[in-house]
C-alpha cells in the first residue's frame, strides 16, 4: 500500500482493500462516456488486474475519486478510468490523482504512459501529457464485434 500526500482534506492510496468497488462500478457504468453499461464483473476484473488509485475524504474515509493504471511495471502504462465524484469536482482532485499516478510510476523507468480522452486534454496537458508525435505508427485491434 502506498499513501501519497494531497491536500489536507484528502488522501490518495493504492491500497486495494480500501476501494469501494460498488461505487466505482456505479460511477463508471452510469456516468462515464467510455464505460457506460460496463458490467460489474468486467469492472471487478479490471480492478483486480490493475494498479488502482483512490482519493479519500480524510475525515470520513469515503472514496471520492478513482483511477486505474494497466502496467507491466517495467516498460509501459495505460492510465484509464479516471473519475471524480460530481460532488468533489472543481477542487483539483483529478489533477492530483493523475500526478500521484505519474509520480508513483516514475521510479520504475517506464518508457511511456498513455491515455485516451475525448474531453479532458487540458487536464492531462497540465501534468505533461501531449498528443502522439507520430500517431501513424500506432494501431488498434477491436476484439468485440459491433452490436
Amino acid at each position: 500500500m502506498t499513501k501519497m500526500p494531497t491536500s489536507a482534506a484528502y488522501e490518495i492510496s493504492t491500497d486495494p482493500a480500501r476501494l469501494d468497488a460498488e461505487r466505482i462500478h456505479r460511477w463508471l457504468s452510469t456516468d462515464a462516456y467510455w464505460a457506460l453499461g460496463r458490467a460489474r464483473d468486467v469492472q471487478d476484473r479490471a480492478i483486480a488486474g490493475s494498479l488502482n488509485f483512490g482519493v479519500y475524504d480524510a475525515a470520513s474515509g469515503e472514496l471520492v475519486a478513482y483511477a486505474r493504471v494497466v502496467t507491466d511495471h517495467a516498460t509501459f502504462a495505460w492510465l484509464c478510468d479516471v473519475y471524480v465524484d460530481p460532488g468533489a469536482r472543481g477542487k483539483g482532485l483529478g489533477t492530483e490523482l493523475v500526478v500521484a499516478a505519474r509520480d508513483h510510476l516514475a521510479p520504475l523507468g517506464l518508457r511511456r504512459m498513455m491515455l485516451a480522452t475525448e474531453d479532458a486534454h487540458g487536464v492531462y496537458a497540465k501534468v505533461g501529457f501531449k498528443p502522439l508525435e507520430n500517431p501513424g505508427m500506432w494501431m488498434t485491434l477491436d476484439l468485440q464485434r459491433p452490436s
